[in-house]
């Protein structure tokens, strides 16, 4: 048997373009190659998306506050423009906050998936390169995670029904943050 083993499907050699001193992928290292990226992703969006949340709803690190915030909502033509800043506000930050740490990840990935789906529809006519781009990153990446899950660095591989992630919750999640999202954009006049 070669030194590559079973490591690449039984052929005991390595794939077409692969060094020959290249030592095989063990799968707890490709494992924990996934969970580590998945913790940077993870917390690289959720404490950046946490923090323009609580900027949002208290005015932290030169943001707006709950008032201002209000102020662009209604300028934007959301109904119930203060209430509207809050629910934002929130999800804002406690999605953030679930994303980072991994606590029920595809509820908060999709939580703010939903949030940012109403950032691009709100700074829309600014185009592309002009305005929702950001938003547009932060919703597709969290709404990766929503469907990848948190990894083996979180909460959620201490509770046992989100422990091995299924690609099931990650949809379900974000079809309801698809539709209440949707409902929120039809109600701005």
């Amino acid at each position: 048997m070669s030194t590559y083993g079973d490591d690449y499907g039984g052929q005991g050699t390595p794939p077409m373009g692969t060094p020959a001193h290249a030592a095989p992928r063990s799968a707890s290292g490709v494992l924990l190659a996934h969970d580590i990226g998945l913790l940077v992703v993870r917390l690289g969006v959720g404490l950046l998306i946490a923090g323009h949340g609580a900027q949002h709803l208290f005015g932290w690190w030169g943001g707006p506050g709950i008032h201002r915030t209000g102020l662009d909502f209604a300028r934007v033509g959301y109904p119930a423009p203060r209430a509207m800043a809050v629910v934002a506000g929130l999800v804002e930050t406690l999605g953030g906050l679930g994303l980072a740490v991994g606590l029920i990840t595809p509820l908060a990935g999709a939580a703010v998936a939903g949030c940012m789906a109403n950032a691009v529809a709100a700074t829309w006519h600014l185009g592309l390169f002009g305005g929702f781009e950001l938003p547009l990153l932060i919703g597709v990446v969290a709404a990766g995670l929503a469907l990848s899950g948190a990894g083996r660095i979180s909460i959620d591989a201490l509770i046992p029904g989100l422990r091995s992630q299924r690609i099931g919750y990650g949809v379900a999640a974000l079809v309801l943050a698809a539709i209440l999202a949707t409902i929120t954009i039809l109600l701005r006049s």
